[in-house]
């Protein structure tokens, strides 16, 4: 039977103000070691954040993917009784800097100036990955009142769009089977992200027939068959929000490519085209809506080749119930400590709904107060890191006890 004492909010509360000085120093030197997805090696962050971690008693682990890459950073922490395993996740690399002489201080500073922290990351979210790694170090040292596992899962292929690290550990051929629920440190103190939309995102090939464009014959270019496309999707309606899911589906073509130089009349353009699912509006209706569309524009163009339609990426909108033990236990975390974060479904898409997928429960946002998210001047402010870290501390001693 757990010590009422290690399961009391302002007991721990206490602990995480003990911790504040070194989850901001962890979260500086991180920040300091650029990890931008795609651009920076990640060694040097990788090494940062496992040396605290072996040096604390954590004993942490690296991931990689097929080619070799390092894709997560991951630990678990086992109570001595069996039980489910909950996840924390946040990611460890980084959106890009944009403009570096736009920004007050430099993206890499780490500097804390006025209570704010700054750096590209700050917030997106190795606040988040030095809040997760404190708190599971003080579960490690107890971990004889602990029922089931506590897994860190910092993710290294976030910012890509790839969720490489997440795919590998959920999907990898050492794939736990006892997930019971996934907790994601994604910024902001005034909300909860217990659902999101959906993805369908599609590239068109969009095909015309091709001709000197000076020449005395005119072809149906394939640019102008797109526009024509892109007019269409962008008149049809889309079922309006329904049930419990407040937002509606949204079609968005992202990019368009096609031709090259003055001379000739383009045969081929590609679009891309983003649509966000919900329940009214689901991947099935998201699919039927581009064939049937494509359709139709094909049959204006008879002396063209068809669209070709290639699927990229498929994703479940998701929404946890309000008797989720997992929603539940973070709200009510929350409100022991005199927080009051109303429980939302994002616009945009996130790994919760790549979770969604798999069967698994998922939160995807409370932690900093922060402003700057991928934009210049990224931080967040100092003085919100021990409530939070409180609350998740707080909510894992109800789901581990």
């Amino acid at each position: 039977m757990d010590h009422p004492r290690h399961t009391d909010p302002a007991h721990i509360l206490a602990g995480a103000k003990e911790d504040h000085d070194s989850v901001l120093e962890l979260t500086q030197a991180l920040v300091r070691s650029p990890s931008r997805a795609g651009i920076d090696p990640y060694e040097p962050v990788i090494q940062i954040l496992t040396d605290w971690m072996t040096a604390h008693g954590l004993t942490p682990g690296v991931l990689h993917d097929t080619t070799g890459a390092p894709v997560a950073v991951t630990a678990d922490i086992p109570g001595t009784r069996p039980g489910p395993r909950f996840v924390l996740d946040a990611c460890l690399d980084t959106a890009p800097f944009g403009d570096e002489s736009a920004w007050t201080h430099p993206p890499t500073s780490g500097l804390i100036e006025d209570g704010w922290l700054w750096g590209r990351g700050s917030s997106d979210s190795k606040a988040a990955v030095a809040v997760f790694c404190h708190l599971a170090a003080r579960l490690a040292d107890r971990a004889d009142r602990l029922r089931g596992t506590l897994t860190l899962l910092f993710d290294l292929d976030e910012h890509t769009g790839g969720f490489g690290g997440a795919k590998r550990y959920f999907q990898g051929p050492d794939a736990p089977d006892d997930v019971t629920g996934v907790m994601i440190g994604y910024p902001g103190t005034d909300k909860l992200v217990i659902g999101g939309r959906g993805v369908h995102r599609t590239q068109l090939h969009v095909h015309g027939v091709s001709s000197h464009s000076g020449g005395s014959k005119t072809t149906p270019g394939a640019i102008d068959k797109a526009a024509h496309l892109i007019h269409e999707l962008r008149a049809a309606e889309l079922p309006a929000p329904a049930g419990d899911f407040p937002l509606p589906g949204k079609l968005t073509v992202t990019a368009i490519t096609a031709g090259q130089g003055y001379s000739v009349t383009p045969d081929l353009c590609t679009l891309n085209i983003d649509i966000r699912t919900t329940p009214a509006f689901d991947d099935t209706a998201a699919a039927e809506l581009l064939a049937a569309t494509t359709a139709h524009v094909d049959r204006s163009w008879p002396d063209t080749p068809p669209t070709r339609i290639h699927t990229h990426t498929r994703w479940p909108a998701y929404a946890l119930p309000p008797d989720s033990p997992l929603r539940s236990a973070l709200l009510n975390a929350a409100r022991a400590h005199h927080q009051h974060p109303e429980p939302r479904i994002a616009g945009p898409s996130n790994i919760g709904n790549y979770l969604a997928g798999l069967g698994i429960p998922a939160t995807a946002g409370f932690g900093v107060d922060y402003t700057g998210l991928h934009a210049t001047d990224e931080r967040f402010r100092t003085d919100t890191v021990p409530t939070v870290q409180a609350i998740y501390h707080t909510a894992l001693a109800t789901l581990l006890s």
